[in-house]
């Protein structure tokens, strides 16, 4: 796993315990400390003992220019959180689209259950993935809050080639109430705001998406909960892409819930041995 900063990931126990329950006893998963300058020597030293990588911000972006080859869902969302070596050549792919329909999916939400209509809060990287994944839940549109409209070109393209129409509204103005799936990129305590305006419906949207940063649960999860809308949380991102990029690494079936087991107990004892699952969630992206 490559990031800056790059000490409270989670990810190498969910690979460690992956690695572990599919006899891969020689395979190996470290935290790296990488910033963009650094992504090209390190990527020209990853010789062909390597199988992979794990990329979070700021370099989902910065590794593109950097490829042989991009899967066409990376160039679509305008960035790749995994690489794989192969054939002596460095291949991009994006877990973290699948990895929210797939969140969402244990939570009851795809298939003949559609997520929409939507509410989107930021304007990054992840609210760039965000789109596709309601692309593939069946949505054509989605309203995007954003702190500077000014500054959503690259979203905007995004939704563009996703082929999703995203309609901007300034951050202060989002409104909870009119979405039934709410979907917050931004960090922990940025929706603050929002959450205070859910707390106030009558009627709150059926799901909360909320990809944080430590601590859980953030103010808008508490909220959610609170009005009785089923809550979706960073970790159950972190361990369903993790498991994808175990299945693009190793060609086998990622074992999912014992990674869930191993995250979570690493969670709790980050959280001085509360024993809660949801105490600590850590969203790299």
């Amino acid at each position: 796993m490559l990031g800056s900063p790059i000490g409270h990931s989670l990810s190498p126990v969910l690979h460690r315990a992956a690695y572990a329950a599919l006899g891969l006893t020689w395979w190996h998963y470290d935290a790296i400390e990488c910033d963009e300058a650094g992504l090209p020597g390190l990527l020209d030293r990853c010789g062909p003992d390597w199988a992979g990588l794990s990329l979070t911000m700021p370099l989902k972006r910065a590794v593109l220019p950097l490829l042989d080859r991009i899967d066409p869902l990376v160039t679509a969302v305008g960035g790749a959180n995994t690489v794989l070596f192969a054939a002596a050549q460095r291949l991009g792919y994006n877990t973290d689209v699948p990895g929210m329909v797939r969140a969402l999916a244990e939570h009851g939400v795809g298939g003949e259950h559609r997520s929409g209509p939507a509410l989107v809060l930021g304007g990054g990287a992840t609210a760039c993935a965000a789109l596709a994944a309601l692309r593939d839940l069946g949505e054509r549109s989605a309203t995007v809050a954003v702190r500077d409209p000014g500054r959503a070109g690259s979203l905007l393209a995004a939704a563009d080639r996703i082929g999703i129409d995203a309609v901007l509204v300034p951050f202060d103005a989002a409104d909870p109430g009119s979405a039934r799936l709410l979907l917050s990129t931004v960090p922990a305590g940025a929706a603050d705001a929002v959450a205070a305006r859910l707390a106030s419906l009558g009627t709150p949207p059926a799901v909360v998406f909320d990809v944080v940063y430590a601590p859980w649960p953030t103010g808008l999860a508490r909220a959610a909960r609170t009005a009785g809308a089923v809550v979706v949380g960073g970790f159950d991102l972190l361990l369903h892409q993790a498991g994808l990029q175990v299945e693009l690494m190793t060609g086998r079936p990622a074992p999912v819930e014992t990674m869930r087991a191993a995250g979570q107990a690493e969670l709790a004892r980050r959280a001085g041995g509360a024993g809660h699952p949801d105490a600590l969630v850590l969203a790299e992206n």
